[in-house]
């Protein structure tokens, strides 16, 4: 069965002026679509059909760049979709406790995000993760992913690459990632947390 693009959980407008609606219809509807068509092409009739696209990644890291490259932002785009909300949502206790013990506060964490998103070289993606049995900060150059590492669950992602911001914040990273970090989703990385497993792309 193919992987197909999934639907935004929340309105094309839900999250100006942060991320505006044209951003989202670009970057949704042509840039995660062309890697879920090209995921598609590439495993159809082989091995990998019918695998979930977290196996798809896991297989193709180190043996099959242009694979990986595809299914990996399929499934990096799919979970940063929800790793933002259209209203305010709050960490559980959990993970609020964790934020505090390990950063100080929320707003403090969103702060070492904006600074670790903002120097990140080129491409990629900043995390929120947990490592080790603790909260972590983690970026991953270009296409890579955190979907496929053993002992670290991804909580949250914002994507680092330009095609995120430079409709509406005319290339300056620094104002995408101060908008956007008042619009991630605390609930989905709670669910995370609390599930303790990697997110899984709906099939």
């Amino acid at each position: 069965m193919a992987f197909e693009l999934i639907d935004l959980p929340y309105d094309d407008t839900a999250l100006e002026p942060a991320v505006s609606a044209k951003t989202l219809s670009y970057h949704h509807g042509k840039h995660h679509k062309a890697y879920i068509d090209k995921t598609n092409a590439a495993i159809e009739g082989g091995d990998l059909a019918g695998k979930t696209l977290e196996e798809v990644i896991a297989a193709a890291r180190d043996s099959n760049q242009g694979l990986f490259n595809n299914s990996a932002q399929s499934w990096n785009h799919g979970f940063y979709w929800h790793s933002m909300a259209a209203e305010e949502t709050n960490a559980s206790d959990e993970l609020k406790s964790m934020i505090e013990s390990t950063f100080g506060s929320v707003d403090a964490l969103k702060d070492k995000l904006k600074e670790r998103g903002a120097g990140h070289f080129a491409s990629g993606w900043v995390w929120l993760a947990v490592k080790n049995g603790g909260l972590t900060i983690e970026e991953t150059h270009d296409g890579d992913t955190l979907a496929d590492h053993d002992g670290v669950n991804p909580l949250l992602v914002i994507d680092l690459w330009e095609h995120a911001y430079y409709l509406d914040h005319q290339n300056a990273r620094p104002s995408y990632l101060d908008a956007v970090s008042g619009k991630l989703n605390w609930k989905f990385a709670s669910e995370n947390l609390a599930r303790g497993t990697t997110w899984q792309y709906p099939c």
